[in-house]
């Protein structure tokens, strides 16, 4: 009998997690203005980051870079979803979440420029394969 490994496992329900993440938006979408949709979902953070918070047997870590970096990924990403539920509300859903969910094409970039992360020929290629992607979903 073959087990999952963790790994693969902890990856599945990030798919299917993420997958509810970029539909359950939508659904509030067809009841809510962006900006309260956004307050509910900050509400919905929260209570997760408490709990996990208040369920951890270790002490919080803390160091100046890592609290910085934190708060800017926090913003960027509570800032993006204010714009993903502005597109929902008018946009059509499907070209919406791929385009969005190409989102690790900045991060590869990023990640090449400023972490000097190596990029191979396959991994630009797949690149532009992703923005052809963009460009046929989108237009």
């Amino acid at each position: 009998m073959t087990i999952i490994p963790l790994w693969l496992l902890y990856t599945l329900i990030a798919l299917v997690l993420y997958s509810l993440w970029a539909f359950f938006p939508k659904m509030a979408s067809l009841h809510l203005p962006a900006k309260e949709a956004l307050l509910f979902q900050m509400i919905g953070i929260m209570s997760v980051g408490v709990i996990v918070l208040l369920s951890s047997k270790t002490k919080l870590q803390f160091n100046v870079p890592g609290l910085i970096y934190s708060l800017l990924g926090g913003v960027a990403g509570i800032v993006g979803t204010l714009f993903f539920l502005k597109a929902l509300a008018i946009g059509k859903t499907y070209v919406i979440i791929v385009m969005t969910a190409l989102y690790p094409l900045l991060a590869i970039v990023l990640a090449y420029i400023v972490l000097r992360e190596p990029l191979t020929a396959k991994n630009a290629l797949g690149i532009v394969f992703a923005m052809i992607a963009i460009y046929l979903f989108a237009f």
